[in-house]
């Protein structure tokens, strides 16, 4: 059943199926928007009790309605200075260290940060990564981890393969062969990567600075110099995907909670700081 799955993925016309369904997200249609936000929320059990606007009524659109804000308290952040934040609201896909350049996808699968993240990749080799997946029940907001300094992004086209178990585990490279947009910060432990990959059925990517807007038609490497704190909100999905944190090596120590599996919320602790020896 799983290749039948993976072979429709691959004959589907994929960033043609995402644009349609974008544009139907995007209406306005009071009828249109209401039986989107309705039907959704009653298929994937969305608790919009935790949102700043709790009432389905209130949002312009099925898109609206998606990247909603939630509630100031609805996430509380982690306030120890040598933490850092979990960036969204989802399940932990892989953690781990970064070994001879290779990231795990699934179990007996790696695939490599170089083809991931290109010519941004240079400097995390022997350190640690997570890989967040956000189901359509989630939270869509992205959030930084940790205070920084935005210094580039890469915007690389690709295809738009669902990111599930099933093309985990069957289709080679999944992450470093969709869309996706590489953004690099520095920190005071050093360069950060926050790589938000797009999916079956995402009508974008977005960021809360000007950039590149996809889907993306070729590579596109942009410098900035904008600062960001810990918990400041970066960007967002129209319709989800997968966060990938990426740290420098003998700098994070990973917590306990993210392990392949678990559930995490924005705000909890994703990790700490290594002290300096």
């Amino acid at each position: 059943m799983s290749s039948i799955f993976t072979t429709l993925q691959k004959l589907a016309p994929q960033h043609a199926l995402s644009r349609l369904a974008g544009h139907v997200a995007s209406s306005q249609s009071p009828i249109l928007k209401s039986l989107l936000i309705n039907q959704f929320s009653k298929i994937y059990k969305v608790d919009l009790s935790e949102a700043q606007r709790s009432d389905p009524a209130d949002y312009k659109s099925f898109n609206d309605f998606f990247t909603r804000t939630l509630a100031p308290d609805a996430r509380p952040m982690v306030d120890r200075e040598e933490l850092l934040a979990c960036p969204a609201d989802g399940q932990v896909s892989q953690a781990g260290r970064i070994e001879q350049g290779q990231l795990l996808q699934a179990k007996g699968h790696t695939y490599s940060l170089n083809s991931l993240a290109g010519v941004l990749a240079e400097g995390f080799d022997g350190g640690d990564f997570c890989t967040i997946y956000l189901a359509p029940k989630d939270y869509h907001r992205i959030h930084l981890p940790f205070s920084g300094r935005l210094n580039a992004t890469l915007a690389i086209p690709g295809a738009l393969f669902s990111v599930n178990g099933h093309t985990e585990n069957n289709i080679s490279g999944l992450f470093a062969r969709n869309e996706r947009l590489v953004c690099r910060f520095e920190t005071p432990f050093g360069p950060m990567l926050i790589i938000l990959v797009g999916a079956m059925i995402v009508a974008s990517i977005a960021t809360d600075w000007e950039g590149p807007q996809s889907p993306y038609q070729r590579e596109i490497l942009t410098h900035y110099d904008l600062s960001y704190g810990r918990g400041d909100s970066i960007g967002q999905f129209l319709l989800g995907s997968t966060v990938i944190c990426c740290f420098p090596p003998n700098t994070v120590e990973l917590a306990q909670t993210i392990k392949t599996g678990n559930t995490v919320r924005m705000g909890q602790a994703l990790g700490s700081v290594t002290p300096n020896p």
